[in-house]
């Protein structure tokens, strides 16, 4: 193992977990995927509309099948079901090792409903079970965005036995109803005679997009004391979370749950790549290090802490009151908290519509080549 790969395992054994926050045929077919699985310590993966439509668009390693779904003139939905349940089971075969090594924590592999859904829920449990079934890995992750109508259909998914990976996380107040409607889920499942044990939940809280937005407004206010905040709210806010996080956890109504097999939905840091190159580019990795989380990176995040990041151990519990002080600075500078959540949850639901529209036209485009 080289000194980089020590990095990587340092943070490992500080209690995060590695995850790798893309995916392709290209890095299934290469084994470059089971390289970093191997070699540097990832035990996970993230996609997303926008991953896969990136994947798609590079390369040859999906023109055979796209031939085949348009000799059978399938419509795009279905072809984009096929083409992107058949990665990400295959990245599952690969990690399993992992999920093994971990008794089932690790070895995880995200796979999106589409986010169209995002504001239906029947429509988000039908395609979440969909999902699981054409996937057919016990390893896999059904990825649902933490809308309003999200909740509900979180509970409703984990109580069928479906491990969940809830997405586009922003606000404290939102991921205090994630986990409520994580511990509804596995109550849920519980009376309907699912081993808790088997069934995995994280829940993806965004990091670097708080910044974005919040350093946009503080710009525009120019003050000293608002250009003094910059690039502080993102790690802030996100080691709130971990103590919430730890205030749920610690309640009785989890500790039923623990005590019939259940495990803690871990946090999981999300958008960890840094976008202001006046920031350190292994910052959302360093500033937020505490036991039994998921930081899922961007390749270009992971080489940069290969390359010269460094573990100091918990660097998120020691630090509650400054990052409550940071947040109250910004309330009192007139940055509205709530109001840059509800336009960063808008906006990351949009996002991944645009994404998807776009592996849509790919798609469309491909297929009418062939036929």
């Amino acid at each position: 193992m080289t000194e980089n790969n020590d990095r990587l395992a340092a943070l490992s054994a500080a209690g995060v977990a590695v995850w790798l926050d893309d995916l392709s045929r290209d890095r299934i077919n290469t084994g470059n995927l089971d390289g970093m699985r191997r070699q540097q310590s990832v035990v996970g993966v993230t996609t997303n509309p926008s991953i896969f439509a990136n994947a798609l668009a590079k390369g040859e390693a999906y023109a055979g099948q796209l031939a085949d779904l348009a000799t059978r003139k399938v419509t795009v939905d279905e072809a984009a079901r096929s083409l992107t349940t058949f990665d990400v089971r295959a990245a599952c075969d690969v990690l399993r090792p992992a999920f093994d090594a971990s008794n089932g924590v690790d070895g995880r592999v995200s796979i999106e409903v589409d986010p169209r859904l995002a504001f239906d829920t029947a429509a988000t449990v039908a395609e979440a079970k969909a999902l699981w079934w054409a996937v057919d890995r016990e390893n896999l992750f059904i990825k649902i965005p933490a809308t309003v109508e999200g909740l509900p259909a979180i509970s409703a998914v984990l109580a069928e036995g479906i491990s969940v990976n809830v997405t586009l996380i922003f606000g404290l107040d939102r991921y205090k109803d994630v986990m409520d409607a994580f511990f509804t889920g596995l109550e849920a499942a519980k009376a309907n005679g699912h081993d808790l044990s088997k069934i995995e939940s994280v829940a993806s809280f965004f990091v670097s997009r708080v910044d974005t937005e919040i350093d946009k407004r503080l710009d525009k206010l120019g003050s000293p004391e608002a250009l003094a905040l910059r690039g502080k709210a993102g790690v802030a806010n996100a080691r709130l979370a971990y103590q919430a996080y730890e205030e749920a956890f610690g309640t009785p109504r989890w500790q039923a749950l623990a005590d019939a097999g259940a495990r803690p939905q871990r946090p999981l840091w999300a958008s960890t790549g840094v976008k202001n190159p006046d920031y350190s580019d292994v910052l959302y990795v360093e500033e937020l290090v505490a036991p039994g989380i998921v930081n899922t990176m961007p390749e270009a995040t992971m080489r940069a802490f290969e390359d010269h990041g460094e573990t100091r151990g918990d660097t998120i519990t020691a630090n509650y009151a400054e990052s409550r002080e940071v947040l109250d600075a910004l309330a009192a500078i007139g940055v509205e908290y709530d109001d840059v959540i509800a336009v960063l949850e808008r906006e990351g639901v949009e996002k991944f519509e645009v994404s998807w529209n776009e592996l849509l036209a790919t798609i469309t485009s491909e297929m009418d080549k062939v036929g």
